[in-house]
């Protein structure tokens, strides 16, 4: 690990001036790209004290051994050069997006004698016009074969083209009327270049005039008592309508624009592209990346809009471009944009209507693709052993922690302090064994004494449910807690790990726990969330996981498990009390009725000052229930309204997860 002050720049060395900057490990490979308006500026946030930096911020600067910079004349000619550098060095701690698959495009080889219409993928080339990308290749194909009875341009491969020339005889499609069959000369080079013109035209968007045009068409030829060419015009009209329907109308007509919308987490984000083409959705792609650099929304923007648009013709940048954040450096990605385009593009955040509406179907796509992501990666049993196996190595374990346990606290300013348990056995969420605590020995913001209360009433459970059956013997001074009736006994399974969301304080905190029970066979470890470092009892200094390590991966996910699972119930708690109020007490009052008072009044202070007669004017409420609720309300004082105090609610000790609870995420728990 080298120490940046080895390698730092001298005072007034580095240039302010915008440029692109490289760090280089101890091999002198490129393992950083980054670009600054000001060089100078920008360098010196690298050398502060490690303490200030980002985590991998950190990591990246402790694993360089040089910088060096390049200075350019304008911010747009450094992020051109960024992006150049990036693609040919493909430096470790850069973002890089990475295609969840292949995405197919419909292609239109205008540079050919005889333009060709084709499915195509990978990169693109000179001289041909692509429209998408698609989903999946049989659309494309669906979409064209609507479209070939009206454009019969040619789909042939240049051997099929050059055998048809040789025989005189065209394929099955010139047979058909699905190609104009220019190998047989049955059309010019010019006019079939016109009709592939015409292609491109109605796949941009441009199709209102085009199907005017052939209605007025259609209506001539009627009125001549042409009708077999009214007829063929009505077909190739219905074809066209056909295909335009495929594509949903999204924006106004003749709109064109990009939408990117970003979904992301501690560890990967993931990015959506809807392309509107003429007001229609005509394709969509996505990746998926790890956040091995220090960056936020804005940053992942600006690294898709390279990806995006680095290696794409001017034809596919669009007239607007719209994001979830701007860039920091937005003005000179604009200019850039611009550049590429060869005209003015709209570089902005939506704010309202349609186009703020389909971000937000864009962003659920880009959470769903991060979901799915992570499914498979957790699912997938070969990466769960790895990361059994990761953590067992890691930790030092006899074996792979086939359970781990996680436990974790929440409290909204020491008010309502509840604990949860998660349980993951082979990698994967025991969601039936999730449990739920409310802490109750005291109440405050001390989060090492409230775990060291829950990890010690979970494990007196285990030796209680020992003790039945006749493999454990309490010592002087233990109590097993009593037996709860119809309680399931799921307490008696012991895990090979339990995780603490914290760090030192919250693991020595379970550790003594378990060593007053005389709990000795069971691991403990804490993660941090900030460094997502693992701590172990004792340690002075964390356990460094690889960013890559699946181990990693698995820990961070039962922690954030524990974590959702508590916040959950904390919510809950915290919304039962505050919906609770005076009028709850009073017998025979149901919700409507509540509802129908506080409406009547405005509220439940100008209720109060009500007389009986006033509350009786409320339809529904008759004189007995008026006087009861006037005495309801004359036994409470009114509360300050920022005032929010614990209730002293009885809650059950331990309380399994509730049959049918939807989580925030839209998780169900079932019941022991």
């Amino acid at each position: 690990m080298a120490d940046p002050s080895s390698y730092r720049p001298q005072p007034g060395q580095v240039p302010d001036s915008p440029g692109v900057y490289r760090f280089r490990d101890e091999h002198r490979r490129v393992i950083y790209v980054g670009k600054a308006k000001s060089l100078r500026q920008r360098l010196a946030n690298y050398f502060q004290d490690l303490a200030g930096l980002h985590p991998r911020t950190a990591t990246m600067v402790t694993t360089a051994a040089s910088v060096e910079w390049t200075v350019v004349s304008t911010e747009v000619e450094a992020l051109q050069l960024e992006y150049s550098w990036i693609k040919e060095f493909d430096p470790r701690f850069n973002v890089k997006y990475r295609d969840d698959k292949s995405y197919p495009s419909l292609a239109v080889t205008l540079g050919e004698q005889y333009p060709r219409v084709q499915v195509m993928r990978g990169p693109k080339k000179k001289g041909v016009r692509y429209f998408g990308p698609y989903a999946h290749a049989w659309a494309i194909r669906e979409t064209v074969d609507l479209m070939l009875r009206v454009f019969p341009v040619r789909t042939c491969s240049a051997g099929v083209f050059k055998r048809s020339a040789q025989i005189g005889r065209p394929c099955l499609l010139g047979y058909i009327g699905k190609c104009s069959a220019p190998c047989v000369g049955r059309i010019s080079p010019e006019d079939h270049r016109e009709l592939a013109e015409d292609f491109c035209d109605f796949m941009a968007g441009r199709t209102g005039a085009y199907l005017s045009r052939l209605e007025k068409q259609m209506h001539e030829a009627a009125e001549e008592m042409e009708y077999e060419k009214a007829a063929r015009l009505r077909d190739d009209i219905g074809a066209l309508r056909r295909a335009m329907e495929k594509n949903a109308v999204v924006l106004a007509d003749a709109t064109d624009a990009d939408l990117i919308a970003v979904a992301e987490d501690e560890l990967e984000a993931a990015v959506q592209i809807f392309h509107v083409r003429g007001g229609r959705v005509r394709g969509q792609r996505g990746w998926v990346t790890d956040k091995v650099e220090a960056v936020d929304t804005a940053g992942l923007v600006e690294h898709a809009l390279q990806q995006l648009y680095g290696e794409e013709s001017g034809e596919s940048v669009p007239k607007e471009v719209l994001v979830p954040a701007l860039p920091e450096d937005a003005p000179a990605l604009t200019e850039w944009l611009a550049g590429r385009r060869g005209s003015q593009v709209s570089l902005r955040v939506p704010q309202r209507g349609d186009k703020k509406a389909l971000m937000e179907t864009v962003h659920r796509n880009a959470q769903q693709s991060l979901a799915l992501h992570k499914t498979k990666r957790a699912s997938d049993l070969t990466t769960r052993s790895r990361a059994l196996e990761e953590i067992a190595e890691a930790l030092e374990l006899d074996s792979a922690p086939l359970r781990i346990e996680c436990f974790d606290i929440s409290h909204l300013q020491g008010d309502d302090v509840v604990a949860s348990m998660v349980v993951f056995e082979d990698g994967l969420a025991r969601k039936s064994e999730y449990r739920r605590f409310q802490v109750k020995s005291f109440a405050g913001q001390d989060d090492v004494r409230s775990m060291h209360e829950v990890v010690s009433r979970r494990f007196r459970r285990y030796l209680q449910e020992k003790l039945k059956t006749g493999e454990w013997t309490p010592e002087d001074g233990d109590e097993p807690l009593a037996e709860d009736d119809g309680r399931p006994k799921r307490f008696a399974y012991p895990p090979q790990l339990v995780v603490v969301d914290g760090g030192q304080p919250q693991v020595a905190a379970a550790r003594r726990a378990l060593d007053e029970l005389g709990i000795d066979d069971v691991a403990v470890c804490g993660l941090a969330k900030r460094l997502e470092e693992v701590w172990l009892p004792g340690e002075s200094d964390p356990v460094v996981l690889p960013r890559t390590s699946e181990g990693l991966y698995l820990l961070q996910r039962v922690r954030d498990e524990a974590h959702r699972f508590a916040i959950q119930y904390q919510r809950s708690k915290r919304g039962k009390r505050l919906k609770a109020g005076p009028l709850d007490e009073v017998p025979g009052l149901g919700e409507s009725r509540r509802q129908a008072l506080v409406k009547h009044f405005g509220s439940v202070k100008k209720l109060r000052q009500a007389t009986i007669d006033q509350i009786c004017e409320v339809p529904g409420i008759g004189r007995k229930t008026a006087e009861a609720v006037a005495a309801a309300l004359a036994q409470v004082a009114p509360a300050a309204p920022a005032v929010n105090t614990a209730t002293g609610e009885i809650m059950e000790d331990e309380t399994p997860a509730p049959a049918g609870t939807t989580s925030e995420r839209g998780t169900s728990h079932d019941r022991s």
